[in-house]
């Protein structure tokens, strides 16, 4: 995602704030949707991750900007995203779209350090700029298993691991 040059400090977090939301969403839907309790366990570590993002946003915001209020813009203004939600979505598919998310959040968070003037903010960014990287590696870990073991995320965790490994005479 390309960040306009003309974009003001106090306009870079509603946005990074929505597309966090966003994120959290999709992990929470793709959570909902699988059975192999490993799997739920990341999917859980990613949406509280990104809960944890949207906090700091808030956050440095409000530090930075009290005067102004804070406006999340309402939905997301990726129909991509709006329409790989709806109502059977394959879950590859899913994860595809989070891997994608989180590659364009940390463009995103790489572009809005050169709009913010602090250290401090430019440091956060940098920070989830990383942060976002390590999702989106994560999900294509996850991507390369369920492009390999199409159920691996319909498997619970331990009678998946049965049918994959016999270790012995």
């Amino acid at each position: 995602m390309s960040l306009d040059a003309k974009i003001k400090p106090y306009d870079v977090y509603p946005v990074a704030i929505r597309a966090e939301l966003d994120a959290a969403g999709i992990y929470r839907d793709l959570h909902a949707r699988v059975k192999n309790e490993v799997l739920k366990q990341k999917l859980d570590f990613l949406a509280k991750e990104e809960d944890r993002h949207k906090a700091i946003l808030e956050r440095l915001f409000r530090d930075h900007f009290p005067e102004r209020k804070l406006v999340v813009p309402a939905e997301s203004k990726r129909p991509k995203a709006k329409a790989a939600l709806a109502e059977g979505a394959a879950v590859l598919d899913l994860f595809k779209l989070a891997m994608q998310k989180e590659k364009e959040a940390e463009e995103y968070y790489k572009d809005a350090k050169a709009a913010v003037d602090d250290a401090q903010s430019k440091k956060v960014l940098e920070y989830l700029r990383r942060v976002e990287r390590s999702h989106y590696f994560m999900l294509r870990s996850e991507i390369e298993l369920l492009e390999k073991f199409p159920d691996y995320y319909d498997a619970e965790a331990e009678y998946f691991g049965q049918d994959l490994f016999h270790i012995g005479a």
